[in-house]
């Protein structure tokens, strides 16, 4: 299955915490990206592609008939007779009838930038909506029929309390979304957060602690009938995000847009962060400026194994031998061996995969089967 990621950058204003490429939205930039986000996906081959996602930045900057026009240049570019096609949104963003307009486009998957519901750690994360915008969200998207609906949550917020982070995961559950993404808070160089914490490092969360707030997802997502799918996603029913499903799998995608990147044939190529850079050469039908590495050898198979570690099914033995000509239990069989006698790993006849200890340290572990020469 091929992904299409599209990254829409803008934003109304700008998270403390955030590092990805972005900036805040002008009407004419926004419009000239526009155009050169045409230019781009114009002379991509046509192909079939299983997922679109629209990613950010804040897609719902832009207004829901710009997303509905570009969704539809996207379907007919890339066409497939049941794709997911999801849209991050934030919530003090959203218009009266902007799902009908996402529903009709096609988009029928919608990830709602919650991040918190409590008041203060909302003011902390530099956000702008209200509990009440949540809810009211979740129910119009709801009455316009959009099938998926998943809300993002943080923990290890600066001043949050396990009370605050229980009670921000309960009114989750209460809205009856059908997906969570719960994210550990994680400081990135070069960002507010950065400064913040250079500043007061008490202020933030050991790793001890965080590990706790992620407990207290887990058991308090899987008592309410959230499946763990992938280390930091929970889904009801068959609600699993397909289009990370696909990067989790290893799987080809094309990155449209400033800064996104695409897997295909082996090789990952990364547009440049550069807004200027980008919207220049994609205008003129020049090559996006950038980065690729082939992964070839160790590197290939460890990424496809530090991905697939990720999901709550982990190495599948037999379909990585089909596809790698890799026999994975003796390739690695002194780090499963370690990892096993850790408790970090738990494998069988069929499966490899992370034990409960083991998500907790997913970085570490996933780094064992990475360095292997």
């Amino acid at each position: 299955m091929l992904g299409i990621y599209v990254h829409l950058p803008f934003c109304p204003y700008i998270c403390p915490y955030c590092d990805f490429a972005k900036w805040p939205h002008r009407r004419s930039a926004a419009q000239r990206y526009l155009t050169a986000l045409d230019a781009e996906i114009a002379r991509a081959p046509s192909e079939p592609a299983g997922t679109i996602f629209y990613g950010g930045g804040t897609p719902n900057s832009y207004d829901a008939q710009t997303i509905a026009a570009l969704t539809h240049r996207l379907r007919e570019r890339f066409p497939s007779p049941a794709q997911e096609i999801s849209i991050e949104i934030n919530p003090d963003l959203v218009q009266p009838g902007d799902f009908e307009v996402y529903r009709e486009a096609g988009i029928n998957r919608v990830s709602i930038g919650v991040q918190s519901f409590d008041a203060s750690e909302i003011v902390t994360l530099g956000r702008k909506h209200t509990p009440e915008q949540v809810t009211s969200v979740v129910h119009a998207a709801r009455v316009a029929g959009i099938p998926s609906i998943s809300l993002d949550l943080i923990f290890a917020v600066p001043g949050q309390t396990l009370e605050t982070w229980r009670a921000s995961l309960e009114k989750a559950i209460a809205l009856g979304v059908d997906h969570i993404s719960t994210y550990g808070l994680t400081v990135e160089e070069n960002t507010p957060y950065a400064d913040w914490q250079a500043r007061e490092p008490q202020a933030f969360f050991d790793d001890t602690h965080e590990a706790e707030y992620y407990r207290t997802a887990i058991e308090t997502l899987e008592t309410a009938g959230y499946q763990q799918y992938e280390i930091s996603n929970f889904a009801r029913g068959d609600h699993f995000c397909k289009h990370n499903l696909n990067y989790w799998d290893n799987g080809e995608y094309n990155g449209f847009g400033v800064g996104a990147a695409s897997y295909r044939d082996g090789v990952r190529f990364t547009h440049s962060r550069s807004l200027d850079a980008y919207v220049l050469a994609a205008v003129a039908g020049d090559a996006i400026p950038g980065e690729s590495e082939r992964l070839e050898g160790n590197k290939r198979i460890g990424e496809a194994t530090m991905l697939a570690l990720r999901t709550a099914q982990g190495v599948c033995i037999e379909a990585f031998k089909q596809r790698y000509g890799i026999n994975f239990m003796q390739h690695y069989a002194s780090v499963v061996e370690h990892l096993t006698r850790a408790g970090l790993v738990e494998s069988d006849a069929t499966f490899v995969r992370l034990t409960q200890r083991g998500r907790f340290v997913a970085n570490d572990v996933c780094a064992g089967f990475l360095s292997l020469e």
